[in-house]
């Protein structure tokens, strides 16, 4: 029995130790998907929200300086972070008026990180990776309960 239990435990730790790179690869780089060198700050309705992992996606029409909509979107952290930072599903409102910055995607496309969202409010919060913010593109405190 102990012979099984430990070839068992080998087996596992084994089948572990391959599937750790592929788990590894899952997960993406920042700069791989977005571009540093272009930053975006877009301002428009928020008109649907994917509250799910690995990250949230919120989207936004925006209007261009004709009149014309486009609707962008912007890739933030995952929910459990951006619920210790204060953020929750809740507080994204579907037909407010968000202003995003962020990075372009790679890709050209209508896509976006976002890094901070600023509030019809005024307020500002941090809801991408702290690793993705330049310092322009926060306050201090964004993100920090007032």
């Amino acid at each position: 029995m102990l012979l099984r239990t430990t070839t068992e435990r080998l087996f596992t730790f084994a089948a572990m130790m391959l599937l750790v790179p592929v788990v590894a690869l899952a997960h993406h780089s920042y700069t791989a998907e977005f571009d540093t060198t272009k930053p975006v700050k877009l301002s428009g309705v928020l008109t649907r929200v994917e509250w799910s992992n690995p990250h949230i996606w919120l989207y936004l029409d925006v209007k261009d300086d004709k009149g014309n909509v486009t609707n962008w979107g912007f890739s933030a952290s995952p929910p459990g972070m951006l619920q210790r930072r204060g953020i929750t599903k809740n507080s994204l409102k579907l037909g407010d008026v968000l202003t995003i910055t962020g990075h372009r995607a790679k890709d050209g496309s209508n896509n976006a990180s976002g890094n901070v969202v600023t509030f019809p409010d005024g307020r500002d919060a941090r809801i991408g990776q702290d690793q993705a913010l330049n310092p322009t593109e926060a306050a201090p405190d964004a993100g920090k309960k007032p």
